[in-house]
């Protein structure tokens, strides 16, 4: 079928009353008791036939308004993916709920794809999973023989822009999507787009007729923790064995230090794996899938790795190093606690790590606006780091959302920061810089400011400057933080073209003047170290749950893990965390308790609710 006679057959499923109403589908299907947030909204408009741009927080239910409306309205829902691992895990899920979908992409079998093909002719599928380079390939249409297409949903579309922080060339094709398939509503979705990205998903997906839905960003299950750098393998080590037991991820910038922390850890005794983009293949798809189906399992990663992660249960996400912005820091932290759950989001940096970054934007091959809008972003993210303030509201902030002054849930607001005024160390700090020529890093303008004789201050007379020895009052890691913070309030800047020099802002001839104070907070190692002890948490889904009935869980834990390795599924494909909680709590054990919690539908119950109901049972009798 050609993609011109689209119109008639896509605007014909409109003029039809849906197969099932949502809500019904919704509770028979996923065994959800009502919609979330805007989700209800979002499935309304485009059962409709219009198109809708969802910016939806992980965790918010973004697949569902694809998923549903594909299951309730006749022909097939066409989803493009960019990772064949989120492919393979929706559609696992879809099929655990008895919902016929299927994906194709260039590694598969023969068999596969020829028993895809054949379904997807039949008729048989209500969803079908590609790759955005195969959506825009000449013929695509024809594999649909004679079923209309009703819906088109891009997913992670934040990557069709060039603003964006995860840019892929491939998904620049999609705009044509709308000329190819006349009539066919289409939904793009992502967790993350500032309004520059915004604005530009939908001009390269010529969506300027979409509905914007928009969520809150905030994600309250999870605690915002960042540190400044002391011992980065100490203070990973002690933040991991909070969370013994569980999933989660560690973020490294290099592909070497995600190697070598991975082996360090194992060596520690917690089971780690790598991943980055230069592994062999081979490995890198067996430690993701390790992953996917392992309950107790960090994985050490670059970037590479989690755009789209469907892994409900991850319970922390660690960055050893700076991200790029405020949006990748959203988006990877958001990996951890999808399900809802108390989650941990950890991060440690230095000055170092803004050097680096601004580095790597001034010696890339971006144009001069697009450098400029990275540094803006990047100074964002060190305006979050720096706050004495809460985190959540400065993440929020940045989102355009407003926010309560306290949340209660970051390292900030449960150890409030002191300030102090940093007016006098700022002007020292910034007269060092113009004093020693501005040709400079950080390390050497403290040698200045501390007195300290060494072949570079004697060798550049530095050591009869005015402003030598004048620091003496506070410590070297104290004036690493003046610096730091004078970067992220913008009164100096690192020229890497220079080595790394330090350059006075315009900004800061209003510090010299004194025209402006400078609060500055005060971070030290030992409030650093006060923050990160704490007692162990050991698997943070069991929160809240009493003796008798965590043992329940680990029961119902183990039946799960041994019914997905069964099958070849992920255990949450099963039944998610959350569900197990409540059976470990409400105990069922008739269908019809069991159907009344939420993650339970008809048909995962006809798959599994006697199992899990005879070891209710088995522990606590009728």
């Amino acid at each position: 079928m050609h993609a011109a006679n689209h119109r008639s057959d896509a605007q014909a499923l409109f003029d039809r009353r849906e197969i099932e109403k949502p809500l019904d589908a919704l509770q028979r299907i996923w065994g959800y008791p009502d919609f979330r947030g805007k989700q209800a909204d979002v499935i309304q408009h485009v059962m409709t036939g219009n198109d809708a741009l969802v910016l939806f927080p992980t965790g918010k239910g973004k697949s569902l308004c694809f998923q549903l409306p594909g299951v309730c309205m006749p022909g097939v829902t066409v989803v493009i993916s960019p990772l064949v691992a989120l492919m393979r895990d929706q559609v696992d899920e879809l099929r655990a709920l008895g919902i016929e979908a299927e994906c194709l992409w260039s590694q598969q079998s023969e068999e596969e794809s020829r028993s895809a093909r054949s379904k997807l002719r039949a008729g048989k599928l209500k969803l079908i999973y590609v790759t955005p380079e195969r959506a825009v390939l000449p013929g695509f249409s024809d594999l649909f023989g004679n079923v209309p297409i009703s819906l088109i949903a891009i997913d992670e579309c934040h990557c069709v822009s060039s603003w964006g922080h995860n840019f892929r060339k491939d998904y620049l094709g999609l705009g044509k999507l709308k000329e190819l398939y006349p009539g066919v509503p289409r939904i793009a979705l992502t967790a993350t787009a500032d309004p520059h990205t915004r604005d530009d998903i939908i001009r390269q997906l010529q969506l300027d007729d979409a509905a914007v839905f928009v969520d809150s960003f905030d994600r309250p299950n999870i605690t915002y923790h960042i540190a400044e750098r002391d011992n980065a393998r100490t203070q990973l080590l002690r933040f991991l064995q909070r969370h013994d037991g569980s999933s989660g991820i560690v973020y490294c910038l290099s592909r070497r230090k995600v190697e070598e922390t991975a082996e360090w850890l194992n060596k520690q005794g917690i089971k780690a794996r790598a991943y980055h983009a230069g592994m062999d293949p081979g490995v890198k798809a067996d430690n993701q899938d390790a992953f996917r189906m392992e309950e107790d399992l960090c994985l050490v990663a670059t970037v590479a790795f989690g755009m789209g992660i469907n892994k409900p249960n991850v319970r922390y996400v660690a960055h050893l190093d700076l991200p790029s912005s405020v949006e990748g820091y959203y988006q990877e932290t958001g990996r951890a606690g999808r399900d809802g759950l108390p989650s941990e989001a950890f991060m440690i940096y230095g000055m170092q790590d803004i050097v680096q970054r601004q580095r790597m934007i001034d010696e890339g091959d971006a144009t001069d606006e697009i450098k400029r809008i990275e540094r803006a972003k990047l100074n964002a993210l060190l305006g979050i780091c720096e706050t004495a303030g809460c985190r959540r509201k400065a993440i929020l902030s940045h989102f355009g959302e407003a926010a309560p002054a306290r949340c209660g849930n970051c390292d900030t607001c449960k150890n409030p920061v002191e300030t102090w005024d940093g007016s006098d160390a700022s002007i020292k700090a910034l007269a060092g810089v113009y004093r020693t020529g501005e040709r400079f890093g950080a390390a050497h303008v403290i040698d200045v400011l501390h007195g300290k004789v060494t072949e570079r201050t004697k060798k550049f007379g530095h050591d009869r400057l005015a402003v030598f020895g004048v620091g003496k009052e506070l410590s070297v890691h104290a004036w690493q933080s003046v610096f730091r913070q004078l970067l992220a309030l913008g009164y100096i800047r690192v020229a890497h073209d220079e080595y790394g020099a330090l350059k006075l802002e315009p900004s800061a001839h209003g510090v010299f003047k004194k025209d402006v104070a400078v609060i500055l907070r005060r971070d030290t190692i030992d409030t650093v170290r006060k923050r990160e002890r704490g007692k162990p948490v050991v698997a943070a889904t069991r929160a809240g749950l009493a003796p008798e009935n965590d043992k329940l869980f680990q029961a119902l834990r183990a039946e799960r893990l041994a019914i997905s390795k069964s099958l070849g599924v992920a255990p949450y494909v099963v039944f998610p965390d959350t569900t197990l909680i409540a059976f470990a709590t409400i105990r069922p054990t008739t269908e019809q308790q069991m159907l009344s919690i939420s993650g339970v539908g008809a048909t995962k119950f006809a798959r599994y609710g006697e199992q899990f109901m005879a070891i209710i049972v088995e522990h606590f009798g009728n």
